[in-house]
């Protein structure tokens, strides 16, 4: 069985939010359109909610509107189970429950969305693949920003996100806009 992770689908990197996604209103559609897929085949849904550390800045601050889910996104009631996990790293598995969690549902599958496919999309999937599920990334549901570095360059959102997802193919992550899927 297929779980849908959900992972930083939060305020922050919504336009008004201190680490703005491009494309950020057609990711959160995609993202509202596999959670409802799942809801309806009764899957479970991993909800991420990442918090920084005390010494990591403003952005992720528990209790702040950047910290809270995007609208009409979150645990829901009557439908598969929904588990909420906090971390305060790249990875969704480091220092959660998630694993156990997914294990003791008998998943076997993930499929990823949310922000940034370049870090901790990106991270969880890896950390899922080591750990034996098979493991999917809807690419509409997902969304980078511009990243820029003296020495290296830039890259638009768009090769951000293409470049963190063609890396992930190649390891073996299959890209999919297909929805979720009950069977593993």
């Amino acid at each position: 069985m297929q779980a849908l992770v959900v992972v930083d689908a939060q305020n922050e990197f919504s336009p008004d939010g201190q680490r703005a996604a491009a494309g950020h209103a057609d990711a959160l559609t995609a993202i509202l359109h596999l959670v409802e897929q799942a809801r309806r085949a009764q899957l479970p849904i991993a909800w991420i909610r990442h918090h920084n550390r005390p010494d990591e800045g403003q952005a992720f601050r528990p209790g702040t509107w950047g910290a809270e889910f995007s609208p009409g996104l979150g645990p829901a009631d009557g439908h598969g189970p929904e588990v909420e996990f906090h971390k305060d790293v790249f990875g969704a598995f480091s220092g959660t429950d998630l694993e156990a969690w997914l294990r003791g549902l008998g998943c076997d599958g993930l499929l990823l969305s949310g922000f940034f496919p370049h870090m901790c999309v990106s991270t969880t999937a890896r950390e899922g693949l080591m750990r034996g599920f098979a493991v999917a990334v809807d690419p509409d549901a997902t969304g980078a920003r511009d990243d820029d570095d003296d020495r290296l360059g830039r890259m638009a959102a768009d090769e951000v996100r293409r470049s963190a997802l063609l890396q992930l193919a190649d390891m073996g992550v299959q890209i999919t806009g297909k929805g979720v899927r009950a069977a593993g």
